[in-house]
């Protein structure tokens, strides 16, 4: 989001400060779904908002929340200059802005930012990633822990994904274009074997295993962990496969082909699946068993850019068109879908039994997660919103 509007997630977020960490992507459990109760149905530029922070800059990244902290990042000086923050939830004071980078401001789509992916805490130490790669870990008092500027990223989209925790290691996913592409200024289809992705010692920020893809196209997909056989594995998705790394080692354990280009959508588990979808080429939403077997896909408006919600077996979407839509999460069948307006591109939430879409327009539609569709409230901040 452009860090002049960070007031939308800014009031969400800070009501649930006190009771529930949001501590990464897309929350606790990296599915967008939050457990915090007395959540607000309706609020505009007058009603609900306890606090809007101007800052200056540009990023897609989301705030992230620990205690009475709230953390984001942000790129200024056109995207050259890298920036991790901390405010105060209760007054959206900034208590500090620490300049962690300077990057070279590379290609990118109009939709990517220079700052998008969202930082992670363990509540003792913050992780941030940047357009090229770069990671930082930094303390609660915003002095930096460590640097990692090892794996030369490049790709004509810019860095989407976010990283993840895992124990005492941080991993991130590098699904870059190939190298010709830094030459040539193309890529689009070009499969190679730079992607890789790494784990490093949260403490030192020294690299412990690189699990590799093979060959594969460029992505920007957050991962996941579901447990099989009692056992965590590591879900991710390329441009055009879907995969299984074991995230104490980075092994590969599977691998399944998805045709698609640019992925961006995070990775959604339920009922013992994991649910992809497949970026700009041939888009489709799959449903992907352990070891690598298709259950299911569908190709009705599946989304490029926002990530998926599962609750209670069934599947919640939005796409750029503003179509939701409701699926069966063990069959793929559309149940219902509506068109809500306007365009979006950030991930939904579902909290309290509603599921609040975000709008580019600043708008936000609340929707009860069921068979039926059922709109509960429309709330406008007129922000420019991306995340």
């Amino acid at each position: 989001m452009t860090r002049s509007a960070v007031l939308l997630s800014l009031t969400l977020l800070t009501l649930a400060a006190h009771a529930e960490n949001w501590p990464g992507f897309r929350g606790p459990t990296r599915q967008g779904v939050s457990s915090e109760s007395n959540l607000p149905l309706h609020w505009s530029p007058t009603e609900n908002v306890l606090w809007k922070t101007p800052l200056p800059g540009a990023a897609w990244s989301s705030p992230i929340v620990w205690g009475d902290r709230i953390f984001l990042t942000n790129a200024t000086a056109d995207g050259a200059s890298c920036h991790v923050l901390s405010l105060d939830a209760n007054t959206g004071k900034v208590i500090w802005d620490k300049h962690v980078f300077d990057q070279e401001t590379l290609q990118k789509r109009q939709q990517n930012s220079y700052a998008s992916p969202t930082p992670v805490t363990d509540g003792e130490a913050v992780f941030a990633v940047f357009g090229q790669g770069s990671l930082v870990a930094l303390d609660f008092d915003g002095n930096v822990l460590w640097k990692n500027r090892d794996f030369d990223f490049f790709s004509e989209h810019g860095l989407g994904a976010s990283p993840i925790l895992y124990k005492d290691t941080l991993i991130m996913v590098f699904d870059p274009s190939s190298r010709t592409d830094r030459e040539n200024k193309v890529g689009w289809k070009i499969p190679w074997d730079g992607a890789a992705i790494w784990a490093l010692d949260k403490k030192t920020g020294k690299r412990v295993w690189e699990g590799k893809r093979g060959k594969s196209r460029l992505a920007h997909v957050t991962p996941n962990l579901m447990t099989v056989d009692g056992k965590p594995q590591l879900v991710s998705g390329a441009g055009d496969a879907i995969q299984g790394h074991d995230p104490e080692t980075g092994e590969r354990l599977w691998s399944v082909y998805s045709q698609g280009e640019g992925v961006v959508p995070s990775i959604v588990i339920g009922g013992g699946l994991a649910y992809s979808i497949s970026g700009f080429e041939a888009t489709t939403i799959r449903a992907v068993a352990p070891g690598g077997k298709i259950i299911w896909e569908q190709t009705r408006a599946a989304s490029h850019i926002p990530s998926m919600i599962y609750d209670k077996g069934l599947l919640f979407n939005i796409n750029e068109s503003s179509i939701a839509t409701c699926m069966d999460a063990e069959t793929g069948e559309v149940i219902w879908q509506e068109r809500v307006g306007g365009k979006h591109w950030a991930s939904p939430v579902l909290a309290e039994g509603r599921i609040y879409f975000l709008s580019e327009e600043g708008e936000t539609i609340v929707v009860e997660p069921g068979r039926e569709y059922k709109e509960l409230a429309r709330n406008r901040l007129d922000e420019h919103t991306q995340a």
